[in-house]
């Protein structure tokens, strides 16, 4: 396996081509007319669309090369045909590197194979990765990395992504029903001045302003209560509380009640 800094040398390398043709490696602005998602929900032969994504995969055939892009809602295989795209552009695309970020225009169409699939009609470099991404057929294995670096576990691993996802959509059933319920939602003190609601270790902050200890909240209830008395008397909150206790993938000090 290549070392990592030469990985990322060649990759500056390239980096340094790109601004010395004039090409902004970086852009600011590119609207996509759809998300690869949309684009086969609603897909007609040779209908025109506008992509962007991040390359997750490239194969290049002589005259023609397929990629892989993938943006927040899923994947699209996008196919390039030399005398099509022009010489200059082709080998332009030829030389991205995984995880690059490129913007797409081209019509849709299905291969032979029966997958959904953009023919490009031109193409520009969105953002250059300088940093190779974790290896496609292994992913990221090791435990450390993937819990410390999320960013690369969701990169290299789909499941992932889909406990997020599940994670969004349970809290936002659980805030749906509870406001269906003619329940209230709140925000508490996540400073307190004294720490209580459960047996736990809480951490520990200093109000510069008012020139005393605070405490991470541990629980929620203590204020709840408080509306409670206050004649509040259907109110909940979905919010972050912190237990400076042990960690580990299972138990983690800082956690949504």
């Amino acid at each position: 396996m290549e070392d990592t800094n030469s990985l990322i040398e060649f990759r500056r390398q390239k980096l340094r081509e790109l601004n010395e043709k004039g090409m902004n490696p970086f852009r600011n602005k590119f609207t996509p007319s759809e998300t690869c998602a949309q684009a086969k929900e609603s897909y007609e032969e040779g209908r025109p669309t506008k992509l962007a994504g991040r390359i997750s995969a490239q194969r290049v055939m002589g005259k023609s090369q397929f990629l892989d892009i993938k943006d927040g809602s899923g994947r699209m295989q996008i196919y390039a045909q030399k005398q099509h795209l022009g010489d200059e552009a082709f080998q332009l695309l030829k030389t991205m590197d995984m995880a690059d970020f490129i913007g797409i225009e081209g019509t849709m169409f299905t291969t032979k194979m029966g997958e959904i699939s953009v023919k490009i009609d031109s193409f520009i470099v969105l953002c250059k990765a300088l940093r190779p991404p974790p290896e496609k057929w292994h992913g990221l294995e090791d435990t450390e990395i993937r819990y410390r670096q999320r960013y690369l576990d969701l990169m290299a691993n789909d499941e992932v992504k889909d406990v997020f996802i599940k994670r969004s959509q349970i809290i936002r059933e659980i805030r749906n029903y509870l406001h269906d319920h003619a329940y209230m939602e709140v925000e508490t003190p996540m400073m307190q001045s004294i720490p209580g609601g459960a047996a736990a270790q809480p951490f520990v902050t200093f109000h510069n302003a008012l020139g005393c200890q605070f405490y991470m909240r541990i629980a929620l209830e203590l204020y709840l209560k408080r509306l409670l008395v206050g004649g509040m008397d259907r109110v909940f909150e979905i919010g972050k509380n912190f237990r400076n206790e042990g960690i580990s993938r299972r138990h983690n000090p800082e956690f949504t009640m």
